[in-house]
């Protein structure tokens, strides 16, 4: 009897430890690189699969499947679609359009590639981020931004309450 006391306070405290290690922080990496060369910033964003599952449902009701044989196939439309209205790059306070290139999976998470053609930054002052990717989903979420420009480079963290970040060219 004293054994079955004892058990059910051990299954709970393992269930809880157990649910507190799955997937409790929330955070994007970006990374903007100049290319001299191509005359453009290339940009790779790296979002957690599940997190992006989430808000393909949430926000536009489509079950993604990412990663999967069962992919949806409006998946990618809906992944450029967020992201158009969630990163947004400004050169000198004149936000500029990119072209989404597509994503590939890494483990567990989606590397979506952008491009914004046609930049000389020799000729400009400033470079805006706006990353406001899975904030409206998760109040916690952190969304990292390393710009690298000639020999430069600067990291933000980007909160759901500071989502832009500045770099004097």
């Amino acid at each position: 009897m004293r054994t079955k006391r004892l058990v059910l306070p051990v299954l709970v405290l393992v269930a809880l430890i157990g649910m507190s290690f799955a997937h409790k922080f929330y955070v994007s990496v970006t990374n903007i690189n100049h290319s001299e060369k191509d005359n453009a910033l290339q940009i790779t964003t790296r979002i957690f699969i599940d997190d992006l599952e989430n808000v393909l449902t949430e926000r536009y009701g489509i079950k993604g499947e990412l990663a999967s044989q069962k992919e949806n196939p409006l998946a990618e439309e809906y992944i450029e679609k967020y992201l158009r209205t969630k990163f947004l790059i400004n050169i000198d306070g004149h936000q500029v359009t990119y072209k989404y290139l597509g994503k590939k999976y890494d483990a567990d998470v989606a590397i979506c590639y952008i491009e914004v053609t046609d930049v000389n930054l020799d000729s400009h002052t400033s470079l805006t981020v706006t990353n406001e990717i899975l904030t409206d989903l998760f109040d916690d979420q952190k969304n990292l931004v390393h710009v690298k420009w000639k020999d430069q480079k600067k990291s933000f963290v980007l909160i759901k309450s500071d989502t832009k970040g500045m770099l004097k060219l």
